[in-house]
């Protein structure tokens, strides 16, 4: 007997990477309409890093068997042991994780409250538009306040903004950036976001689970996120916002959703008005039988720029700018858009806390820093 086995694409793409781990079926059903609707470009343009750094080792055999697991009670060790950390399930198929209590905004106020404690100062809506140097250190920072530009001097840089415009920042005539680096970062691409909260009396897709479970009990339907791979609208997540935490709706017979959409400052749905994106959205939400108009409560909406750093543009020549930037002795680069990385936000901790180990160590070397979430295990894998 003959049998036909097909074998791998090189990955040269996100489509290849997909493809790879769940097959071409289950590619077209589940990831690529999403993915397009998150990216604005086809899958095929879209480097696999992408897929390297969110899905990692996540493929339809370690699927199939951990549902199987599930079934079976064979994979109830945590549970049992009351450890929360799962570090034998693979990320995307963890199934309980802590969550602060009024959300994660919680967890940085917090931080901000302890650093005010101990005598830090924080300075909200102020923007970088200078980072002077002299040789190979930031010596001091230019700082618009709005009302002012103010020269602030530093013993270390940590930036979190976006590449594009850190290094438009480093760029001045007494200290240029290379040319070939500024091309590259010019040529980086981000992916603005758009989200609509509605307050509702209820949704029309009923909860699924068994009876007897501990999400049986839940009045709505238990998912937290909702993907919506139609093509035939513009809408690509659901978030159900009770089932992060009941104490972020007041009323608990209502349902608190965001409805959440990706674009390019500029574009036709970003520069829709607030007012008329809001009712786009409740329609859309109407079409694939989510919530209908008339129990729509209350709503409001939000507009995040550059909220995803693209896979794409000159994003396969980075390298450049990380070894240029690196050159900078006391500037160190971390979070989504400081490093032009989408990581989880366990990933861009874990970045900041390598930051903290490099100047408390006296050390330049950001290699480890780099390494996190880049490799085949998570950098807080299993040891």
């Amino acid at each position: 007997m003959k049998v036909k086995i097909t074998p791998k694409r090189e990955e040269k793409s996100l489509e290849d990477f997909m493809i790879n781990r769940f097959g071409v079926e289950l590619y077209r059903t589940f990831f690529r309409d999403y993915t397009e609707k998150v990216w604005g470009v086809p899958c095929s343009k879209i480097s696999p890093d992408w897929g390297g750094q969110r899905i990692k080792g996540l493929s339809i055999t370690k699927t199939v068997l951990h549902a199987l697991k599930q079934i079976f009670a064979d994979n109830k060790k945590s549970a049992k042991s009351g450890d929360i950390r799962q570090k034998d399930t693979e990320t995307s198929l963890i199934g309980e994780f802590l969550y602060p209590k009024f959300g994660p905004g919680q967890l940085w106020e917090t931080v901000a409250s302890d650093i005010q404690k101990l005598g830090g100062e924080i300075t909200m809506n102020a923007k970088v538009v200078r980072i002077n140097r002299e040789g190979d250190r930031v010596v001091s920072v230019a700082v618009d306040f709005g009302d002012r530009t103010e020269d602030i001097a530093c013993d270390y840089f940590l930036s979190t903004m976006p590449v594009k415009e850190l290094v438009n920042a480093m760029d001045c005539e007494a200290n240029p950036v290379p040319a070939e680096v500024k091309r590259v970062a010019d040529g980086l691409v981000y992916r603005d976001f758009m989200t609509v909260g509605l307050l509702l009396d209820k949704l029309l897709i009923k909860n699924p689970v068994k009876p007897g479970t501990p999400e049986s009990k839940l009045k709505f339907v238990a998912d937290n996120w909702i993907y919506v791979q139609e093509n035939d609208v513009k809408l690509g997540r659901i978030q159900v916002f009770n089932n992060w935490s009941p104490y972020l709706v007041s009323d608990p017979e209502k349902v608190w959703i965001g409805l959440e959409y990706f674009a390019n400052e500029g574009d036709e749905m970003w520069t829709m008005n607030d007012e008329d994106f809001i009712k786009f959205a409740i329609s859309e939400l109407d079409k694939i039988d989510v919530a209908r108009p008339e129990d729509v409560r209350d709503s409001v909406m939000f507009r995040i720029k550059k909220a995803y750093p693209a896979y794409f543009g000159t994003y396969g020549e980075f390298d450049k700018v990380r070894e240029y930037v690196d050159t900078v002795q006391n500037m160190f680069l971390m979070g989504r858009n400081g490093m032009h990385k989408y990581n989880n936000m366990d990933h861009s901790m874990l970045a900041a806390m390598e930051v903290v180990k490099c100047i408390r160590e006296g050390s330049c070397d950001k290699t480890a820093l780099w390494s996190v979430n880049s490799e085949e295990e998570y950098h807080e894998g299993k040891k």
